[in-house]
């Protein structure tokens, strides 16, 4: 229902086991426009951005939204969506009109399940095997016109890389990769097999992978593939039947090995084959301010080509922007405070939401991540303010979580997490323990 307020409950720190059927009996809890989150700073809506592309216009009516509405700022996530923040407890019907009006709500009924990431600089620099734009826009499509795509979570993710393997690292449910000679690669959650497609079916073998997830996980309390009693495999060979019976084309499979780290775009003026470049900029902690967003969405309308590009790394890529105007549109987005090179001390640094715009956090996370920014350590470091470590990012990263008497600081390499180490509640001994954990494990 349109303006609906809903308070989530309190999430689990780990997925439910397999076999749950208790978790779907208590509802998909994972915001969107239309159902919010009740949090300590106000309602929260997350906006669902397929691909992280947004028109000027659409970028420019999610500014002024969280001006009228919220608390002014944009907070990107980690699937390159945007939520909006210290929202009124009845402004739903008002914000959805206005989404809706901008095109950013084409369908009521799909809008918490458009999850879609995708190689932010696939088409851009030459680097991927092809431009994974056209299956972004038919998969979005086929997903909001089925009736039973309804049905997946607010979890539930689709990965689009363009060859590279960056956001194949990402942990997909279900993963697309696109190869040189004009196949695709079909993954099936993180499991090394994969299926080989002709390219052009490939929106329509990812639709057919979820429809296939939802049937086998009907009474089992699965949200994503790991949940599944069978695990990735039965639903891999069920997907790969039905493809072969699908026809045409032939459908083979092979292994492949899952990326353990994945590395955004670097911040920075980005060139390719093309005659225009691409600005490629981060996002301190992922919160935009309203002077920042400002300048992004008119550089996209004046000087680019007219769309922004998030990133599931909280940042911001300009794309169709003239190599002589680079340069100096770059500058003046960093003056802004907006990251525009490597050596930013704010690269690689995250954060949850914290004290005191969540109940649960034990710490005002985003203001202890803001001390040790002098030190532009080698590895990410994300701070959590509870043991959900909501927002983290994969690969190897310093994690920071805030404990009741202080901070639990560990190393983590994909599935594997070092010793940890207890650090006091403590300003300059916290900042310097997190500073030599990122030196050295660098």
């Amino acid at each position: 229902m349109v303006g609906m307020l809903a308070a989530m409950p309190r999430p689990a720190t780990s997925p439910s086991p397999p076999g749950d059927a208790s978790a779907r009996d208590r509802g998909d809890a994972c915001p969107g426009t239309l159902r919010l989150h009740r949090a300590d700073d106000g309602a929260l809506a997350r906006v669902r951005v397929p691909g992280g592309l947004l028109t000027a216009v659409q970028a420019q009516a999610l500014g002024a939204l969280s001006e009228s509405l919220g608390d002014g700022e944009l907070h990107l996530t980690s699937r390159g969506n945007v939520q909006l923040r210290g929202l009124g407890p009845d402004c739903g019907a008002e914000l959805a009109d206005r989404l809706g009006e901008a095109g950013l709500l084409p369908s009521p009924r799909h809008e918490r399940i458009r999850n879609i990431v995708a190689s932010p600089l696939s088409g851009l620099d030459g680097l991927g095997a092809r431009d994974v734009g056209p299956w972004l826009s038919e998969l979005d499509a086929l997903l909001c016109a089925g009736d039973g795509t309804a049905g997946l979570s607010g979890r539930f993710l689709f990965v689009l890389d363009d060859g590279r393997g960056d956001v194949d690292a990402l942990g997909g449910d279900v993963t697309l990769l696109a190869q040189g000679d004009g196949t695709a690669l079909l993954r099936i959650g993180t499991a090394p097999t994969t299926a080989r497609i002709p390219g052009a079916r490939a929106p329509r073998a990812a639709l057919l992978a979820a429809e296939t997830f939802l049937e086998q996980a009907s009474g089992t309390g699965a949200w994503r593939v790991p949940d599944l009693p069978g695990g990735a495999g039965s639903l891999f060979d069920e997907v790969v039947r039905r493809l072969r019976e699908a026809g045409p084309g032939t459908v083979s499979t092979e292994d492949r090995a899952c990326p353990r780290s994945s590395d955004g775009p670097a911040p920075g003026v980005v060139t390719g084959p093309q005659d225009g470049a691409a600005l490629s900029v981060g996002i301190p902690l992922g919160r935009i301010a309203p002077a920042q967003w400002r300048s992004l969405t008119e550089t996209a309308r004046h000087r680019g080509g007219g769309a922004l590009r998030l990133t599931p790394w909280r940042g911001v890529v300009v794309p169709g922007v003239e190599r002589r105007q680079a340069a100096r549109s770059l500058e003046e987005l960093g003056a802004t405070g907006l990251v525009v090179g490597p050596d930013s001390p704010w690269t690689g640094v995250g954060a949850c939401i914290g004290r005191p715009g969540c109940a649960k956090s034990l710490a005002d996370v985003r203001a202890q991540a803001a001390a040790p920014v002098g030190d532009a350590g080698l590895l990410p470091v994300y701070w959590s303010g509870c043991e959900r470590r909501c927002g983290h990012p994969r690969g190897e990263w310093v994690d920071v979580v805030a404990t009741p008497d202080g901070h639990r600081i560990s190393l983590v390499r994909g599935e594997e997490r070092g010793a940890p180490v207890s650090v006091p509640d403590n300003p300059g001994v916290l900042a310097a323990a997190v500073a030599a954990a990122r030196r050295t494990h660098g």
